[in-house]
């Protein structure tokens, strides 16, 4: 079993920035291919960022250019540098793990992130 522990959330002024770090308790063929997700209430889970095994990441439009997804394999950690945050940002932020981005096995507890305007 893996455990994925997120940090770094908080609440934040619109335009501010937040660092959010992904601690998977240990490396596997399925951590190697990680993303991030979010949820605010009343709405469906959605696709934040990915990264895959080789590197290839992926953002939903609503964040390009303003949120960075990064990963250091030797501390098994994955990062979101969210940079110009806007309210609708606010939601829980939920890391995940699997073989490829496609099929992810494992998933955190999440991080609650909440942008005020």
């Amino acid at each position: 079993q893996v455990q994925l522990v997120e940090s770094g959330g908080g609440s934040v002024q619109a335009g501010g920035s937040l660092r959010l770090s992904c601690a998977a308790s240990k490396y596997t063929h399925y951590t190697r291919a990680m993303a991030w997700f979010r949820q605010a209430p009343g709405k469906e889970r959605e696709l934040v960022s990915s990264i895959s095994y080789l590197g290839t990441t992926v953002y939903a439009d609503s964040v390009k250019g303003r949120f960075t997804i990064s990963k250091d394999n030797d501390k098994n950690t994955l990062y979101l540098q969210m940079n110009s945050l806007k309210p609708e940002d606010t939601a829980r932020y939920y890391c995940a793990a699997g073989f490829v981005t496609t099929d992810l096995s494992y998933w955190g507890q999440g991080t609650q992130v909440t942008v005020s305007s």
